[in-house]
């Protein structure tokens, strides 16, 4: 089987130290890409170092809601900039989104407008960080007519939610919560949602799966999450490793064939 990590953060300071063995251990269990998100400029180039100091690493660059405080309009000039300048192996724009439990809902609402507005205009993939506010994402892409292809990343909610998202041609980032059995209302979510729009990931360092401690998610555990994904879904895991490598090439822009090769 070939897997694809759609979302870690691999170039985090967690991992520094043990990245060479936790890339050889991810790639012994089947893990042939992962994508790098990008959350703040000041790490933008350390995002873009780790993905190609190895083979098979992908990266994105964006501002999150989190760190917007951060960052003034410059830095949304340079993001395009960097970004029209069709840089090696960047695939997305993100991470990028609303975070209802964290900061200022207000403070973030232009970043995300700005960085919506910057995938349309580059007919770039956006990877979206949406905390209780799937309803305000669906909302916006909706009034934007959004029709390229975009992540939910992490997805956390009903069904309804996922649902309306998918139909805007969204896909829905699977990762480790789902591993937790009291997590029954995504578990529902995504046991019902077409195949097609399901893309695995770990959101590593964070977002553990069961068993996991906090703050030691890793792309080896990317098998794991698949395991559970194919046992709420009643089908094979080997089957759906395929179905899965096909969409988050079509999510990133690439050709399934030749993955891993």
């Amino acid at each position: 089987m070939q897997l694809i990590d759609a979302h870690c953060h691999f170039d985090f300071p967690q991992f520094d130290g043990r990245r060479e063995t936790e890339l050889e251990r991810a790639r012994s269990r089947g893990v042939s890409r992962l994508v790098i998100p990008g959350v703040r400029r000041p790490d933008w180039g350390r995002v873009r170092r780790t993905a190609l100091a190895h083979e098979g690493l992908f990266y994105c660059l964006g501002i999150h809601p989190w760190f917007v405080d951060e960052h003034s309009g410059q830095d949304l000039v340079a993001l395009e900039q960097l970004l029209a300048s069709k840089p090696e192996r960047c695939v997305a724009i993100g991470e990028c989104g609303l975070d209802r439990l964290r900061g200022s809902l207000e403070a973030q609402w232009p970043w995300f407008e700005a960085q919506v507005s910057l995938a349309s205009e580059l007919n770039m993939p956006l990877v979206i960080h949406s905390v209780k506010t799937h309803d305000e994402v669906h909302g916006l892409l909706n009034r934007r007519q959004w029709s390229g292809r975009a992540l939910i990343h992490g997805f956390s909610g009903s069904f309804q939610q996922a649902e309306k998202l998918v139909d805007l041609g969204c896909f829905i980032g699977v990762g480790g919560v789902i591993t937790h059995p009291r997590a029954r209302k995504t578990r529902d979510a995504i046991a019902r949602l077409p195949t097609e729009s399901l893309v695995l990931e770990t959101d590593a360092p964070d977002m553990a799966p069961e068993g996991v401690r906090p703050g030691r998610n890793s792309p080896v555990y990317l098998p794991q999450i698949l395991d559970i994904l194919a046992e709420i879904r009643g089908v094979e895991p080997e089957a759906l490793a395929l179905a899965l490598k096909g969409n988050v090439s079509r999510l990133y822009g690439w050709p399934a064939a030749g993955i891993g090769e």
